[in-house]
């Protein structure tokens, strides 16, 4: 049997063909615009979505048995507000994770509301990006879009729903939306009450590797697929992609290495940290997950390397940073160019260099870019561990991760081993490999996620260096609390 994986993205969905054992057929992706209509604002056309991926579909199953594929599975890009009106018709164009127009919307809900009330119904706080704030945004400005909606969606759940005609989510994706009480897998009805929505208007709940219907004999013709083809219910982007790293079960670990930086600490028991740092989510694998989000990760390689060195050789830039110069660096770099979440919550946060001499190279400050990053990751690290979470190593994955530099700073600032994978294709292998348990191939996650990942290679922790880091480490972390006040002076 085959399934398909979908990777809905902020920029484009990545599809891919996957056959029983795990082996990759074929990918491809097709890109759809992104609306910026006011300064901090980012939407999207959810027929965008459906056009792109329709069309993915029928060029990846080109010269393939489509007979043979049974099901359907995504992952993609959370927290975004998706909403229908009374016929199932988009109302307005979704609103994005990276939409920043909810300020005030989120210190009402964390400051008046209060932190407290909020994590003791949803196991976590208000975020700018999350969807809660998006509706209360909507219900404040758009009072006759919002009084016309009748089902609230995430993306991937709009795509899901038009393949199968069910109004769906799953409990990772929903996780993100500060909608959900994460302990018991249920909608928050104080929550809902608090935004002005009813469990009506909300989607029906399933685990991601569930089958929430099959395809919609319609789109099964336009899409050139048998009747019969299963869709699961998918998964966040994070989650999804944590199945396909194998980051399952008790003390699983995935550091993602993007755009955007995370940590994945998977779990078989329910856990909030006392001051929220953390995402307390339900994980794709039937159990939970904390996660600690660095808005700015390999985007600050990508911006320094680009914009400020002006060079595209990433790996001949690296190559300066000889092995004596690891944990002797004199310049630190907070990694902070987009503001800050994980676990500072800090939008006001700004990139800093800061131990600047005369004697520092450009090999110093490109070493001390790759450390910032680590160091930040480490911050959420530190909170998992405080939980009680035993962490030994960690999977790496994410455009970053293609570093043997940066995977060697990242098992010494971390003091764990970091582990390469075989195949890695993100949430899409991750949503596919649900598509087969969904479809009965695979009793459950843990089971294939054992099966179909294969560590390639590991880089352990030098006791020697180790140490050096730890030493920078406790310097980092004393830099941004001496110069958090000074971030709201520069901004305007």
């Amino acid at each position: 049997m085959l399934t398909i994986g979908i990777d809905l993205g902020t920029s484009a969905v990545k599809l891919l063909l996957m056959d029983g054992e795990g082996k990759i057929l074929n990918v491809l992706s097709r890109e759809y615009p992104l609306s910026f209509p006011h300064p901090g604002w980012s939407e999207q056309d959810p027929d965008d979505w459906i056009r792109e991926t329709w069309t993915g579909i029928r060029e990846l199953i080109s010269g393939f048995d489509a007979s043979q594929i049974g099901g359907i599975g995504a992952g993609g890009q959370m927290h975004g507000l998706v909403v229908l009106d009374e016929n199932d018709q988009v109302i307005r164009p979704a609103i994005l994770w990276n939409d920043g127009r909810t300020a005030d919307e989120v210190d009402f809900l964390n400051d008046e509301i209060g932190k407290e009330k909020l994590s003791a119904m949803t196991a976590n706080i208000a975020f700018a990006g999350f969807t809660a704030p998006k509706l209360l945004w909507m219900k404040k400005n758009e009072p006759e879009n919002f009084a016309r909606i009748r089902k609230i969606m995430l993306p991937k759940d709009y795509v899901n729903y038009r393949l199968s005609g069910v109004h769906c989510t799953d409990y990772s994706d929903a996780s993100g939306m500060l909608l959900l009480d994460v302990k018991n897998k249920c909608w928050s009805e104080e929550m809902l009450s608090l935004c002005g929505l009813t469990k009506a208007q909300m989607p029906q709940l399933f685990e991601s590797y569930e089958p929430v219907g099959t395809i919609l004999p319609s789109v099964a013709s336009v899409l050139g697929l048998p009747q019969n083809v299963v869709i699961a219910a998918g998964a966040g982007d994070n989650a999804a992609a944590a199945i396909g790293t194998g980051t399952v079960g008790e003390g699983g670990c995935n550091i993602s290495v993007g755009t955007s930086g995370t940590i994945f600490i998977s779990s078989e028991h329910f856990g909030v940290d006392k001051n929220n740092a953390l995402h307390s989510f339900a994980h794709a694998d039937g159990n939970y997950h904390l996660m600690g989000v660095v808005l700015s990760a390999a985007s600050c390689n990508k911006w320094w390397m680009e914009e400020i060195l002006k060079t595209g050789d990433f790996s001949g830039e690296q190559k300066a940073i000889t092995p004596d110069k690891l944990g002797r660096n004199h310049v630190f770099f907070l990694p902070y160019l987009m503001g800050e979440r994980s676990p500072i919550n800090d939008t006001n946060a700004r990139g800093t260099f800061i131990g600047l001499t005369m004697d520092n190279t450009r090999a110093d400050m490109t070493l001390a870019v790759l450390e910032g990053v680590a160091f930040a990751i480490r911050d959420s690290l530190e909170i998992a561990r405080s939980l009680g979470n035993t962490i030994t190593s960690s999977r790496i994955c994410g455009g970053g991760a293609k570093s043997p530099l940066w995977r060697k700073i990242f098992a010494n600032v971390c003091n764990i081993n970091i582990e390469s994978i075989a195949a890695e294709e993100g949430p899409g292998y991750g949503g596919a490999m649900l598509a087969m348990v969904a479809c009965g191939e695979y009793p459950n996650v843990k089971t294939i996620a054992e099966k179909f990942v294969q560590v390639t290679a590991v880089e352990k922790p030098d006791p020697s260096l180790v140490s050096l880091y730890e030493d920078r480490y406790q310097r980092f972390k004393a830099i941004y609390p001496s110069v958090k006040k000074l971030f709201p002076m520069l901004i305007g």
